[in-house]
């Protein structure tokens, strides 16, 4: 088993950072793209062929994505006790057979953009980026259990998310929010809005993270009209190896959906279980929302033109809540059910004035409606988590290292603009402080060399170049 001492976590990114070097890229490749921060968001154009893409993608992020790299390889071998080898094995064995063409060549490409930069990451490498969420726990409980081992991992709580529609919204058409919830030590680099022109399929507005062709929180509009956000399903079990990797179907659907049919169509085909989620999706061009919660054995598919769907990472469907999770349903101080519970009490006092403003507020909510105040904790929409042992509200600020890193909302209008409106860090203002955490949470030194700051952003626009 590989061990990580953070001195050497810390050196492994110095040395990542040195490998950037400033050796011209492909100019040609290179001609439409782009890259520019704002807020604390790095926006990136990229345009072209799926090989073009890739080497665009590679080379205008490549010491983000080497520090996410060594982040995730990290990540994954604090969960697991495993090595970044054996994840590799995984992906040479059943994911690579099964990534298209298209986007195989889009790895290859970033590959190569990385190379130009001195980054030596390959496209395994790259499949295990892409796939770290449905490799643990999904895929990995799955690997163990084959081997007569049981893995007590629990997939972790991913989001808050809302679609608003007809008479919810102030004028009738869909309104989509979502925040990110994750460790601040992969959440803070959370922070990419992509712009992609492909050459086939639509134009995508998303955002994500260094070195993944799927957004992953999977929050993002299309030139079709399609608005797509997820949260996932808790304390879910199961995969099916034979499957296509969840990240290639959710990057096919943000490019290719031209209709919710089409987003459920790409998504259920092939589904392996793994990162299972409810999807929420809309159509800005017949107002119609949807809310897709796609189990390994339980597919629902819910629709209307006058109403919401929310997600917090409760199961929706009772026998897809019984057969594959073990959430305790009944249990209102479970955070996906109080947050579900402020989710229904919000749609029904906003009926009618849900816009963007509106939305922007709910990512920020801090009322937790299990204690019945304001106080900023698990329960809120805006959560504040404490994944260390000595409990979960260690009540200094700046709480962590876990919570709401960064938010998103849009609307029809937007939508139809090619817009969308994000905040990196808490949506609330709450910033986070990696070393006055580590000095009260000695049993987090293995994040020493990856947690960093956390820092709360305004509210900023963002919109698909001409």
């Amino acid at each position: 088993m590989r061990r990580y001492g953070p001195g050497a976590v810390v050196l492994a990114l110095l040395c990542a950072a040195a490998l950037v070097s400033r050796e011209p890229g492909d100019t040609q490749r290179l001609h439409h793209a782009s890259r520019s921060e704002k807020a604390g968001w790095i926006f990136v154009h990229l345009e072209g062929s799926p090989a073009d893409l890739g080497y665009q993608h590679g080379y205008l992020l490549a010491p983000e994505i080497r520090d996410a790299q060594r982040v995730i390889e990290v990540l994954l071998g604090h969960d697991t006790s495993q090595d970044w080898e054996f994840f590799r094995t995984a992906a040479r064995d059943m994911l690579w057979p099964k990534v298209p063409a298209e986007y195989r060549e889009e790895l290859q490409g970033m590959s190569e953009g990385l190379a130009a930069h001195g980054v030596k990451l390959d496209t395994l490498d790259l499949t295990v980026l892409n796939a770290w969420m449905e490799l643990s726990p999904y895929w990995f409980k799955w690997h163990q259990a084959q081997q007569g081992k049981t893995a007590r991992l629990v997939p972790p709580e991913h989001c808050s998310a809302f679609v608003a529609t007809g008479s919810y919204t102030r004028d009738g058409r869909p309104v989509l929010g979502h925040n990110l919830w994750s460790g601040y030590a992969e959440g803070s680099r959370w922070n990419i809005v992509f712009d992609i022109h492909p050459k086939d399929g639509n134009r995508i507005l998303m955002d994500g993270f260094p070195g993944l062709i799927h957004s992953a929180s999977d929050f993002g509009i299309n030139s079709a009209g399609i608005m797509i956000a997820e949260t996932t399903i808790s304390r879910f079990s199961g995969f099916d190896p034979n499957g296509i990797p969840e990240f290639v179907r959710a990057r096919k659907a943000m490019q290719y959906a031209a209709s919710i049919d089409d987003f459920a169509r790409i998504m259920e085909e092939g589904n392996n279980g793994g990162y299972a989620n409810n999807w929420l999706v809309a159509d800005r061009k017949t107002k119609e929302i949807a809310s897709l919660e796609l189990g390994l054995k339980n597919v629902t598919l819910q629709r209307t033109m006058d109403g919401y769907f929310v997600g917090s990472n409760f199961p929706v469907n009772e026998k897809l809540a019984r057969e594959e999770t073990d959430f305790p349903t009944k249990d209102n101080s479970e955070s996906a059910n109080a947050r579900h519970a402020r989710w229904e009490q919000l749609m029904s006092e906003s009926k009618g004035q849900i816009d963007v403003v509106r939305g922007q507020s709910f990512l920020s909510d801090h009322y937790d409606s299990f204690e019945h105040k304001t106080d900023p904790d698990e329960r809120t929409l805006c959560g504040h988590i404490d994944l260390s042992p000595r409990g979960a509200k260690p009540w200094e600020p700046p709480f962590g290292p876990a919570g709401a890193t960064q938010a998103k909302v849009t609307d029809a209008t937007m939508a139809e603009a090619m817009s969308l409106s994000a905040a990196m860090g808490h949506a609330c203002g709450i910033g986070f402080k990696a070393a006055h955490h580590l000095s009260k949470h000695r049993d987090l030194i293995w994040q020493g060399g990856i947690l960093r700051d956390l820092e709360s952003h305004p509210w900023t626009d963002f919109k698909a170049l001409p």
